[in-house]
């Protein structure tokens, strides 16, 4: 480990998931005048036109209409039927909800609740069957939930601030005092996160990931050079004393209906060549 903080952050997570902080159910209360303005906004963020937002909805352009202007109001079942639509993610379709005057239809509980105990065992399934390769789950914000023992031989020499918790693993992996001086394909892994983030930002239009975006976006690290031969953009690192080539592979629950839970993703890293899994299996053989 690199430092006690680590050792400590870590012990609590590779034997079980514990989430980073309690993740409560939406208390805020929108009026319902917000619903019009947050529907006209999810609409234009999939780029979609009113015609196009009735006809996959089956309702009327003009009901659309009615709708973002606060002419009319939603039923319930409408609020869901176009969050549904517009691939709103769960957070947010409560947000619609209370911002058309009703109680939100998705729990947020915590990881440590009694009721999502089968989670956090389907979660430790995960990341132990991907040891000695480094596995590790994220929440929404790419905050360490959870991670294997694997992920210990990637974070040796990362600056004791960067693993106090919540320990965010894209800013670990692009900060100069982080993973970032041993990444041999700085500039193109680099692109790939930052690119990645965009896309989730694209989706989502979290100001909490736009923020991550653009503070991982001032760190330095050069331009990805853009698309190449390979099929995959792979992660390039010393660890040990040798160069380990890995593929990200990210995993999630499709069909989630608790936001903590649509929230969490597994992410692998997986060997990419059989020097790199020889190498995994060496290191971990040898505690080194």
């Amino acid at each position: 480990m690199t430092s006690r903080v680590m050792g400590a952050y870590l012990r609590g997570r590779c034997s079980g998931v514990r989430a980073t902080r309690s993740v409560r159910a939406v208390t805020a209360t929108p009026t319902r005048s917000t619903f019009g303005p947050l529907l006209r906004q999810w609409r234009t963020r999939r780029r979609l036109s009113q015609l196009d937002l009735a006809v996959e909805s089956e309702v009327s352009a003009r009901h659309i209409s009615f709708l973002e202007t606060g002419r009319s109001q939603p039923s319930r079942e409408m609020v869901l039927r176009l969050a549904t639509q517009l691939d709103v993610p769960l957070r947010e379709r409560n947000q619609l909800l209370l911002g058309a005057g009703y109680a939100p239809e998705y729990r947020a509980r915590s990881l440590d609740d009694t009721e999502m105990a089968p989670v956090r065992a389907a979660v430790d399934a995960v990341l132990r069957a991907h040891a000695p390769h480094p596995a590790l789950a994220v929440d929404r914000h790419w905050d360490l939930v959870s991670a294997n023992a694997g992920i210990e031989l990637l974070i040796r020499g990362v600056a004791a601030h960067l693993l106090e918790p919540p320990v965010n693993v894209l800013r670990l992996s692009l900060h100069p005092d982080g993973l970032a001086g041993r990444i041999r394909n700085l500039a193109e892994w680099r692109g790939h996160v930052l690119g990645r983030l965009a896309r989730e930002h694209a989706v989502t239009g979290d100001p909490r990931t736009r923020a991550l975006l653009h503070e991982l976006a001032a760190f330095p690290g050069g331009r990805s050079l853009g698309a190449t031969n390979a099929v995959a953009v792979p992660l390039r690192m010393a660890a040990g004393g040798r160069e380990l080539a890995f593929l990200s592979t990210v995993t999630t629950f499709g069909t989630a209906v608790d936001v903590t839970l649509a929230e969490l993703s597994i992410e692998a890293f997986l060997p990419a060549d059989a020097a790199t899994a020889e190498a995994m299996a060496a290191l971990v053989a040898g505690g080194s």
